[in-house]
């Protein structure tokens, strides 16, 4: 995801800007979220191919339109593994892509930081509340098989 991300960044960006492409990455998400659902193959072991093959998958969710989570948990899914490791996989991944995306917006001076650091820290804190629980309950979700739901919702809107 970091080298996508940087490597193209300017065309990247621009895709944000095309609501054929947005379209498009939505009812890739939601068709990908109902393959996911029916076609499941592969050992439930973890490997390291696996996990690249999933990083992949974190990767064309740069696409805007492609949900992240939703890729990178239906990917874990083909490959074999469980609702519950697939969803916690793709939560536990998209922190190193968050860190390394704020240090460069960081270092890159996008954000002037004020004098009072305790709005970062209060915003920080509810960020890493309201995620925790968030994951949480999305393992949950993951687990009944309720993804079909979202794929639903991707379809109708792309």
């Amino acid at each position: 995801a970091v080298i996508v991300g940087l490597g193209f960044k300017d065309g990247i960006e621009r895709l944000f800007d095309d609501i054929i492409v947005v379209g498009f990455a939505l009812v890739f998400t939601g068709i990908t979220l109902i393959a996911s659902f029916y076609f499941k193959s592969g050992s439930k072991k973890n490997t390291i191919i696996k996990a690249c093959l999933i990083g992949i998958a974190q990767a064309i969710a740069i696409i805007p339109g492609i949900s992240r989570s939703g890729i990178t948990i239906s990917f874990a899914l083909f490959l074999g593994l469980d609702a519950r490791q697939a969803a916690k996989f793709s939560f536990l991944m998209v922190v190193p892509v968050i860190f390394g995306s704020s240090l460069k917006i960081i270092l890159d001076n996008e954000i002037e930081f004020d004098k009072n650091i305790s709005n970062y820290l209060v915003g920080f804190s509810a960020a890493l509340i309201s995620g925790y629980y968030a994951c949480k309950w999305m393992i949950i979700f993951v687990k009944k098989s309720k993804l079909i739901y979202f794929s639903i919702y991707c379809l109708s809107r792309g």
